[in-house]
């Protein structure tokens, strides 16, 4: 009995102490962005990084069942200061549907998202909008010095990239939904916000999302005008 007791008592301690799923998240989110732009021949194009006004990741979209295969997943959108040097602290975004070019084989993959202009950055502030109707999306060029001189590219609200075992590649995300999430929201800032009064309140970083924020400013600390 003193035995089952001490279990008892050791899982429930692990449960009060283990570390919230955004924490997690948040890791993995920092983890892609740094895998991706640290392979100069599959990285995201500099001068697109550079130019964009806010940055999406979702790390390890999940794809359900074969009876029922739908796409869902949590990331984090970051957007420039109102400086244009540096980021802000990010929001939560939930994705859902759509395509993300998944392998054969394959339960999950990573998706990132560049929003380019003010129009495309607007959209992050409503609770639902779908890409390529409500907002237009074209599939990213890849390679760190890809040319990225053509009317796709400079036209598009957002461009997107997904990361299935290892390869990394452009894919317009056709259909998929994006909305905020402001329940994650309030267990990462400790209250309610939505993802604008974050992005645009000059909200802090809180500590579990520095690193993701020093990666950001480490590949793209200032927006090209």
């Amino acid at each position: 009995m003193q035995v089952r007791a001490a279990m008892v008592a050791l899982l429930l301690a692990n449960s009060l102490y283990a570390a919230p799923e955004y924490v997690e998240r948040l890791k993995n989110a920092t983890d892609v962005l740094g895998e991706i732009m640290q392979a100069p021949d599959s990285a995201i194009p500099q001068d697109l990084l550079d130019r964009s006004y806010c940055v999406v990741i979702v790390p390890g979209l999940k794809r359900g069942g074969f009876i029922v295969a739908a796409r869902y997943g949590k990331g984090y959108v970051s957007c420039r200061n109102k400086s244009l040097v540096g980021w802000t602290a990010p929001g939560t975004v939930r994705i859902e549907g759509g395509s993300f070019g998944f392998q054969i084989g394959a339960s999950e993959t990573d998706v990132v998202m560049l929003i380019m202009n003010q129009r495309g950055m607007d959209r992050l502030f409503t609770n639902q909008f779908t890409l390529g109707a409500d907002a237009s999306v074209a599939a990213g060029p890849v390679g760190r010095t890809a040319s990225a001189q053509t009317g796709a590219f400079l036209t598009a609200e957002i461009l997107s990239w997904s990361r299935t075992r290892g390869v990394f590649a452009g894919v317009a995300l056709q259909g998929a939904t994006l909305r905020q999430d402001m329940s994650d929201n309030e267990e990462l800032y400790g209250k309610p916000l939505d993802n604008r009064e974050i992005i645009e309140g000059d909200v802090k970083v809180p500590k579990a999302a520095k690193e993701l924020i020093h990666e950001l400013d480490r590949y793209s600390s200032r927006q090209s005008r």
